[in-house]
């Protein structure tokens, strides 16, 4: 046989029906609820029943109501012509844009914010369509963080001082502490201008300073990346004018504990300043790190 269009997904619908337990009533409850007495064919004793008010019987919702009382003993079923049950499944390549409706894909035109970890997205694995968490999507260079030394920073003579980095450029992932005080960062305590990494693995750490005039042949300067106060990477050069230092490398960090931060150490018998600055195109004394993709 030929059809317009898309050949019909089943050829035959089977239509439900129900016999009732009869006894000396008028009165019946459907299983299914329909407009009116002309969404079901009734049966009684083999002889076709006429729906109507005035005839033979009534329906509205699941109540169902015979003009006459059956007997007990009468045999009773009802077709319901209004409730075609089968199974219909689009042939395939059937299904257009057109048909489906705006609600099934919310927002589909944009996103318009950076996806929650939970949302999911559709990729195809190996040409079999699935559904992936966007936390398992998203860069795994994070957390990462940069900041900035905003102002001016005395460092006095032979100690060894944490630089301030108050200014954050970007933290993803809320690890970084641009404060003067300990705080809880992810479930971590962070000392002042720290940064805690809550997920373990090997970091790509730096940052770099600069001495504002401080002259002085053979004196030392010491720019340090410190984890768990213990010097994990050194700078080391000799007092210029306006001497500027970098120290930068990788870094292990379990997740849980870890801290590291960014200090600067001088002997050249008095004070000194590191430049900070106000604008954030002009990082004199920066500090940052990346999670390192393993």
């Amino acid at each position: 046989m030929s059809y317009i269009g898309n050949t019909p997904a089943e050829n035959y619908a089977s239509f439900l029906t129900e016999t009732f337990s009869v006894s000396a009533t008028a009165n019946y409850t459907l299983s299914h609820a329909v407009s009116n007495e002309n969404d079901i064919r009734l049966v009684i004793n083999g002889v076709v029943q006429q729906p109507g008010s005035g005839k033979a019987y009534t329906a509205s919702g699941t109540t169902l109501t015979l003009t006459s009382a059956t007997a007990s003993g009468d045999v009773m079923y009802a077709v319901y012509l209004g409730r075609a049950l089968q199974t219909v499944n689009p042939p395939n390549a059937s299904v257009g844009s057109a048909q489906v409706a705006d609600s099934l894909i919310s927002g589909k035109t944009a996103l318009g914010a950076t996806p929650a970890d939970t949302d999911e997205l559709l990729i195809s694995d190996a040409g079999t369509l699935k559904r992936v968490d966007f936390s398992h999507l998203k860069s795994a260079n994070t957390p990462a963080f940069k900041a900035r030394l905003s102002s001016d920073q005395t460092i006095a003579n032979v100690t060894n001082s944490v630089i301030a980095c108050n200014t954050e450029k970007f933290d993803l992932g809320g690890c970084y502490n641009n404060t003067g005080s300990t705080v809880t960062l992810n479930g971590i305590s962070t000392p002042a201008y720290s940064f805690a990494p809550n997920v373990a693995g090997k970091y790509f750490v730096y940052g770099g300073a600069r001495f504002d005039n401080a002259s002085g042949s053979g004196t030392l300067a010491y720019v340090l990346l410190i984890k768990n106060s213990a010097n994990s990477f050194i700078g080391i050069r000799d007092f210029v004018p306006y001497g500027s230092f970098f120290v930068g490398g990788i870094v292990e960090m379990n997740g849980s504990s870890d801290t590291v931060n960014l200090n600067v150490y001088q002997n050249t018998g008095s004070s000194k300043i590191i430049q900070g600055a106000s604008s954030d195109n002009d990082d004199l004394a920066n500090f940052g790190a990346y999670k390192i993709i393993e």
